[in-house]
C-alpha cells in the first residue's frame, strides 16, 4: 500500500507565507516517498463540513501548476473537479499541461460535483443531478478524445458540442481518470466504463468491500478486467496525529487485502509541511508491505 497526502487547509500561515509553506510540504512529501499530492478543487471551503466560509481556499490548477515545478516524483491530481467548474475541453486542455510540465505526473480527478452554495456564489450554472451525471459522463468522453492524437475531430453531444478537439502539446502519457464518488448506480458504473482509478471514502471494510463488488459487477457488464482500476482510499489518518502508526497500520490492513492501493490523508488545522514530516512520513514505510 501507498500513501498520499490531499490538501485542503490553507489556514496556517498568512497568504504571504502560504507559497513557502506549499514548497516546503512539497518537499517533505518528496522525502518521505509519498506517491500522491491532491488538493480541493472548490471556490469555496466547504461550509457544510462545518469549516470557516473565510477559511482560504487556492484555486486548484493553479496550485497543481506550482506544486509541478518544485516537485519531481509525486503524482498530481486534484480531488475532485466538479464537472461543472470548467468547460470539458478547457480541463482537458489544462490537465494536458500540468501532465507536460510535471513530466506525465498528471491525474484527470473528477466527480458530478455537490456544493451548490459556491456556485450560486460566483454565478456558475448548476444543474439539476441527473444532468450534471449527464454532462460527467460527455465531459469524460472528450478528454479521452483531446488526450487521442489521432482524434482531433469534432464532438457531439446532448450538452456539449466541440468543433474540434485539437490538443497540442499532447501529455506526455494519457493521464490517468480517477472518478470520486462511491455512488452504486452512476458513479461507480463510469469508473468500469472509462476510469482508470476511483477515490472512496473509508467508511468501513465491509462497506468499501461492498462498493468494489458494485464495481466488479459494473465491470463485468462493460467486459472490463477490474484489475485494471486504481482503488484509493480517503482517510482521516487521526492515529498518526499522536504517533500511533501501529494503529493505523492496523486500521489500513483490512482495506489492503481489499486492493486498496493508495490511501490518501487529509491534513488536521496546522502546518501543512510538519504534519507530512512528523506525522505522515513515518507511515509510509510501516504500510508498504500491506496488501
Amino acid at each position: 500500500m501507498r500513501v498520499g497526502v490531499h490538501l485542503m487547509r490553507y489556514d496556517s500561515v498568512e497568504p504571504s507565507a502560504l507559497r513557502q509553506e506549499l514548497a516546503d510540504t512539497a518537499s517533505a512529501a518528496e522525502e518521505a516517498g509519498l506517491a500522491w499530492v491532491s488538493v480541493m478543487d472548490h471556490y469555496f471551503q466547504m461550509m457544510a463540513a462545518g469549516f470557516p466560509a473565510d477559511d482560504p481556499m487556492l484555486e486548484a490548477y493553479t496550485t497543481l501548476g506550482y506544486l509541478a515545478g518544485v516537485t519531481s516524483n509525486v503524482q498530481l491530481g486534484v480531488l475532485v473537479t466538479g464537472v461543472t467548474y470548467r468547460y470539458p475541453g478547457l480541463l482537458a486542455k489544462i490537465v494536458a499541461t500540468l501532465d507536460v510540465l510535471s513530466g506525465g505526473r498528471a491525474t484527470l480527478g473528477i466527480g458530478a460535483a455537490w456544493y451548490e452554495e459556491e456556485h450560486r456564489g460566483l454565478g456558475v450554472p448548476y444543474p439539476p443531478l441527473a444532468e450534471r451525471f449527464e454532462r460527467l459522463e460527455e465531459t469524460l468522453q472528450i478528454s479521452r478524445q483531446m488526450w487521442d492524437p489521432a482524434n482531433d475531430g469534432p464532438f457531439e453531444g446532448k450538452h456539449y458540442q466541440l468543433a474540434q478537439t485539437l490538443c497540442s502539446p499532447q501529455p506526455l502519457a494519457r493521464p490517468e481518470i480517477l472518478i470520486g464518488g462511491g455512488g452504486e448506480r452512476k458513479t461507480l458504473r463510469l469508473v468500469a466504463q472509462y476510469g482508470d482509478a476511483c477515490n472512496l471514502f473509508a467508511t468501513t471494510p465491509d462497506e468499501v468491500a461492498h462498493k468494489l463488488d458494485v464495481l466488479k459487477g459494473h465491470c463485468e457488464d462493460v467486459g472490463r478486467d477490474p484489475a485494471e482500476i486504481r482503488v484509493t482510499l480517503l482517510h482521516a489518518g487521526d492515529s498518526l496525529l499522536t504517533g500511533d502508526v501501529g494503529t493505523f497500520v492496523e486500521q489500513m490492513s483490512p482495506y489492503a487485502k481489499l486492493g486498496v492501493e493508495t490511501v490518501i490523508l487529509r491534513p488536521p488545522a496546522t502546518s501543512l509541511a510538519a504534519w507530512v514530516r512528523d506525522a505522515v512520513a513515518p507511515a509510509v514505510p510501516a504500510v508498504a508491505d500491506l496488501g
